[in-house]
């Protein structure tokens, strides 16, 4: 067993990891800590990006089309495989991301 409390969790570079879990040998659940934005990316597997501290930011493009969606605190963000995006953080942000291991 193991409690952990996010805001304790700082990495030392944009998108550090903190691996919580492997769920079926496939499915990874990890803590990340970042205040830089990702990159435009496109996952082979379902994500699910959970805000835990701080905003981000959620760019996504479908069809040409770019919309940018407000996280915050508890707000949870589902991308079905295929599906373009990418995290802006506003300031540091802790993130809880469940998707498939190895994903980008």
């Amino acid at each position: 067993m193991q409690t952990i409390s996010p805001r304790d969790f700082t990495g030392q570079r944009a998108w550090e990891a903190l691996p919580i879990a492997t769920l079926s040998g496939t499915t990874s659940v990890r803590l990340h800590w970042t205040d830089q934005p990702y990159r435009w990316h496109v996952n082979d597997g379902h994500e699910v990006f959970v805000v835990l501290d701080g905003v981000v930011h959620m760019h996504t493009r479908q069809h040409g089309q770019e919309q940018v969606h407000r996280l915050q605190v508890g707000d949870i963000f589902y991308a079905a495989p295929g599906d373009e995006h990418v995290a802006h953080p506003q300031g540091a942000a802790r993130v809880l991301v469940v998707e498939r291991e190895g994903s980008v």
